[in-house]
């Protein structure tokens, strides 16, 4: 007889995520640097040469340091916080399962502001928690009712409270208010806020989320992947009370974070000044960007970030349509959103290009199908229906 896997396993439904599948293209016979890829929200300009060059100088021929202490003293540093409030994570997914390892058990009550990244849903339950999912609405530009969620945790105390800011994928950035609100609501409920601020390097006038730390109920879970032009070496780093980040390192695995990594994080925040340019730069294309398909006529949903929502009535249409082109774009219906599309700034010819092919399609397609939007609740309320995330 077999050895089954555990039955939280074998009812999982995986995460879809944006990316080239290399596979397909081998299949395919397409090189990847052929295709157009707006499927990921990464900082398009790239890392300065001094990342490249600490890449070369990175020792692969002895183990890395295991926790990354080097790294994490200067996040600390440039934080402003003590070093046992920070841990280095092997990207900010890795610290998604490590908050539910550390936390959940079977039964546990989580809630997630959605439509959202699907890793929270996943990880919360092969942990065996029951997830509820709280929705927003297309016709609030996806604004989640923070007021609402605050009254749901405090009736129903759930032990984690999942929220993107700014959100993927789409794009909203709540503030300090709202956030405090919600907060509040989780400490006298006994919860735990996890705050993915993934993109918040990508918004114009971000606010300090680390005063809010003075709470041990806040986790802020960060990114260096997108921002800092990392995603092919995996980067992110958590800042919390020294209890919450004690835990999650008991849970972490050793050498999670290699020495190539390493280097090119440290290398990365001595170029600072480079990367603050260039999210300014990239801040500058999307309002361009953004400009130039609502000219063309498309529905786009507003953004504070660097990737916004297109309705075209039928996301996964609008992908193979544009796919003939060699564009990828992120076809939402993994979010729960098949009518939309999210897309990335990239430089600013290969804006025009995409905008191109969505406003001059080949005969016979429909990208900009404008289907009323399905899906969505009409309350704001609880869904608990088995679509995915």
């Amino acid at each position: 007889m077999p050895v089954v896997a555990r039955s939280a396993i074998a009812t999982l439904k995986p995460t879809q995520h944006g990316g080239l599948d290399y596979a397909a293209l081998r299949a395919q016979s397409i090189p990847p640097e052929e295709v157009l890829d707006f499927s990921v929200n990464t900082n398009p300009f790239g890392p300065p040469p001094a990342v490249q060059e600490a890449i070369a100088r990175a020792a692969i021929a002895r183990y890395p340091d295991a926790r990354a202490g080097d790294l994490r003293e200067r996040l600390a540093h440039i934080s402003g916080l003590e070093l046992k409030q920070v841990l280095v994570t092997n990207g900010a997914a890795q610290a998604i399962w490590l908050l539910a390892l550390a936390y959940l058990e079977p039964g546990d009550e989580v809630l997630i502001l959605a439509p959202t990244f699907g890793e929270y849903r996943v990880a919360s339950e092969l942990m065996g928690a029951r997830v509820e999912r709280r929705w927003s609405r297309a016709e609030d530009d996806f604004r989640p009712d923070v007021e609402g969620a605050a009254r749901w945790v405090k009736e129903r105390r759930p032990r984690l409270v999942w929220l993107c800011n700014p959100n993927n994928p789409t794009g909203v950035y709540l503030g300090e208010e709202e956030v405090r609100l919600l907060l509040e609501a989780c400490v006298e409920a006994g919860s735990l806020l996890a705050m993915d601020e993934a993109y918040v390097n990508f918004v114009e006038t971000p606010w300090d989320s680390a005063a809010l730390l003075e709470s041990e109920h806040l986790v802020l879970l960060r990114s260096m992947t997108k921002d800092y032009a990392l995603a092919g070496l995996r980067l992110g780093y958590v800042v919390a009370s020294a209890s919450v980040i004690e835990a999650l390192g008991r849970v972490q695995p050793p050498w999670s974070i290699n020495a190539v990594a390493q280097e090119a994080g440290l290398a990365a925040l001595d170029n600072g000044a480079y990367y603050r340019d260039t999210w300014q730069r990239l801040r500058h294309l999307t309002r361009s960007f953004y400009d130039s398909l609502l000219q063309a006529g498309l529905e786009v949903i507003p953004t504070d970030t660097n990737f916004m929502l297109i309705h075209t009535g039928d996301g996964s249409r609008t992908r193979r349509e544009l796919w003939a082109h060699r564009i990828l774009v992120r076809d939402c219906a993994s979010f729960g959103l098949p009518e939309y599309i999210r897309v990335g700034t990239r430089l600013e010819a290969d804006n025009r290009r995409l905008v191109a092919a969505l406003t001059h399609p080949r005969p016979g397609s429909h990208p900009n199908g404008m289907r009323p939007p399905i899906g969505m609740l009409s309350d704001g309320q609880i869904d608990s229906r088995e679509t995915l995330s």
